[in-house]
């Protein structure tokens, strides 16, 4: 579906609405944006301007100081409100050593979904089947490739059948050829589930690459300082210089800002 149809016909998922943040310094101040169904929305910025903590607020695992987060028109409160609604990639796989692969999945499956362990498994196994590790169920996280855990991870977020998914740098730990593979696969993933991805790097040529929305932020405190759809630009070397022009800046301004705290 064309980029322009497809925000008439979808709804908003994601609702950010004047939202703080702060530990010793602001890192997130009044930021307000929308996501509809179905985008995939890369957030680009510089390291430290906020993006992994924004994931994790949107998440609950860390309470915002002020502002509001509504998924599908319900407020998000917390850790249990979002807990079988959101699902997260981090940057490293997370899964636990001594299970298998679906054994890992069907976990969180049991645990979220509240589902028996017969169907869990099978929930696993499917899931496991979109990423590409048909055959690899019973093997234990030690005995995969980096990739292959990462893949495995990303079974484990879309089992719960989330509305909105997290994905935190899942793949600036890969080798550049493995990242482009496991690109193309998450965007083949995402055609098929249909699901919201909120993606965030701070690689362009990724950010570009992947995304159907692209959110490009300050350093700290964040702020929104481009919102572009890249399949509406004609001139993409044109946007991918833009785009390399106000990163470059921002993380001009947040190595100051680390050097200035340091």
């Amino acid at each position: 579906m064309p980029v322009a149809q497809h925000q008439q016909a979808s709804t908003i998922a994601l609702a950010v609405e004047d939202l703080r943040k702060t530990f010793l310094v602001p890192v997130i101040d009044t930021l307000s944006f929308q996501v509809r169904d179905g985008e995939f929305v890369c957030l680009l910025g510089p390291n430290g301007c906020g993006k992994t903590t924004l994931l994790r607020v949107i998440a609950g695992i860390e309470g915002a100081d002020s502002g509001a987060i509504y998924l599908h028109g319900s407020k998000l409160e917390g850790r249990q409100s979002a807990d079988h609604r959101v699902g997260y990639v981090f940057q490293e796989p997370r899964l636990l050593p001594w299970r298998t692969i679906a054994g890992n999945v069907a976990l969180a499956v049991e645990r979220v979904c509240r589902s028996n362990r017969q169907d869990a498994v099978a929930t696993a196994h499917r899931y496991l089947r979109l990423v590409g590790l048909s055959g690899f169920e019973d093997y234990f996280p030690n005995h995969l490739s980096g990739g292959m855990q990462q893949r495995a991870s990303i079974a484990r977020a879309l089992a719960v059948q989330p509305e909105l998914l997290l994905m935190d740098e899942p793949f600036s730990a890969l080798d550049p050829e493995n990242r482009r593979i496991l690109q193309d696969e998450l965007h083949r993933i995402w055609r098929e589930t249909g699901v919201t991805i909120l993606f965030v790097t701070h690689n362009v040529d990724e950010a570009l690459r992947l995304a159907t929305r692209l959110l490009v932020l300050s350093a700290r405190p964040t702020r929104i300082l481009l919102d572009v759809y890249p399949e509406n630009i004609r001139d993409h070397e044109e946007l991918k210089r833009q785009v390399l022009d106000i990163f470059s800046e921002q993380v001009r301004i947040q190595q100051g800002l680390v050097n200035a705290s340091s």
